[in-house]
């Protein structure tokens, strides 16, 4: 117990002694050691750092989950380490509500067989989303808390110990200072002005140690740019699928609530498109383009592709475009999709995705 009582009585002292310098320097009482312009670049780096993650991560919480207090569950919930319980997502309850009200309504209705067509793709589309959010927190949201309280945390207990070590040796130069003006007066305490030099010795050793170690930590900032760019490229891949999931889907449903209003609206036959001009292999015009499609699929651009006319569509590498084909069409060309636009494009630019 009294060795305990003597430590804690140190360490208090300690304490107070670096109060002090810490404060005199505050007021410009007692001269301060400047860190070098190289480790003071790499902390303010590592602040702008910690900063920005925080923002960003904060503000793609919001961007996944606007709830706030679905997300105050899901915080609790990853502090106790549990595993949340699968949420059911708006669009399939939507959905799943509409399958519930065609059967009061008669599935075989009219009314009642297209709220279950929508329903259903409402649910696909809820799917979706579930599955989107899960590959968003695990490749970008996941990375992101794991730097703030893991790698952030150790590099700020080793910022602090450098600033002590700092404060430590500041203290120790004031004191040898003090011992040479005494020593200068009378010469008769040049054992103290010894000891006050073994200290500053010591200090100086230990704050160059802590500084080399801190250093070494500010300078695996730049591993951990690396790592968020990869989860950024990761997360953008990702809403590039659920955008994709969601547009097929929404194209599909469009496409059956047509053929719903065509079989009941339509007074005589349909009429195909011949004896044209355009009719040629490879060619195509806006009301072909119409004609039922077959093999609807997501394509990724692999090269940029410039139309000739108005009826191509131009390409950007890397895109991600909705693609079919219609019958008698040149099996060398695709009609594609990219939101409103639709137009021709040539197979030899696409990779097909399942």
């Amino acid at each position: 117990m009294d060795f305990n009582v003597k430590k804690l009585a140190s360490d208090a002292g300690v304490f107070f002694t670096r109060a002090v310098q810490f404060t005199e320097e505050k007021l410009g009482q007692a001269e301060k050691t400047e860190l070098d312009p190289h480790l003071e670049n790499l902390l303010m780096r590592a602040d702008c750092t910690k900063n920005w993650t925080e923002k960003i991560l904060r503000q793609t919480e919001v961007l996944l989950q606007p709830n706030p207090s679905a997300r105050i569950e899901e915080f609790i919930y990853d502090k106790l380490d549990k595993r949340l319980p699968s949420r059911t997502t708006n669009a399939e309850l939507l959905g799943q509500y509409m399958l519930d009200a065609a059967s009061e309504f008669g599935p075989e209705s009219p009314y009642g067989s297209t709220l279950i067509t929508v329903g259903e793709y409402q649910k696909r589309l809820g799917g979706a989303e579930r599955e989107f959010l899960q590959t968003s927190a695990a490749t970008f949201l996941t990375p992101l808390r794991n730097f703030l309280e893991g790698d952030w945390r150790t590099i700020s207990k080793e910022r602090r110990l450098l600033e002590n070590r700092r404060l430590d040796l500041d203290i120790c130069k004031a004191r040898l200072k003090k011992a040479k003006q005494a020593e200068a007066k009378a010469a008769l305490l040049s054992e103290e002005v010894d000891k006050a030099e073994h200290e500053l010795r010591i200090a100086q050793t230990e704050f160059d140690r802590q500084a080399e170690v801190t250093r070494l930590l500010l300078e695996g900032i730049s591993s951990t740019h690396l790592n968020h760019q990869r989860c950024l490229q990761d997360f953008a891949e990702a809403q590039a699928t659920y955008y994709a999931q969601c547009h097929h889907y929404m194209h599909e449903l469009q496409r059956e609530l047509s053929k719903r209003t065509d079989a009941g609206g339509s007074s005589g036959p349909s009429v195909t498109p011949s004896n044209s001009s355009s009719n040629k292999p490879g060619t195509l015009n806006m009301e072909q383009m119409q004609l039922p499609v077959t093999g609807t699929r997501k394509a990724k651009v692999l090269y940029d592709y410039d139309a000739h006319d108005t009826s191509e569509l131009s390409l950007l590498a890397d895109e991600l475009i909705t693609v079919y084909t219609v019958p008698g069409m040149d099996p060398d060309w695709l009609v594609g999709e990219r939101g409103n636009e639709k137009g021709k494009v040539p197979v030899t630019y696409l990779e097909l995705l399942s």
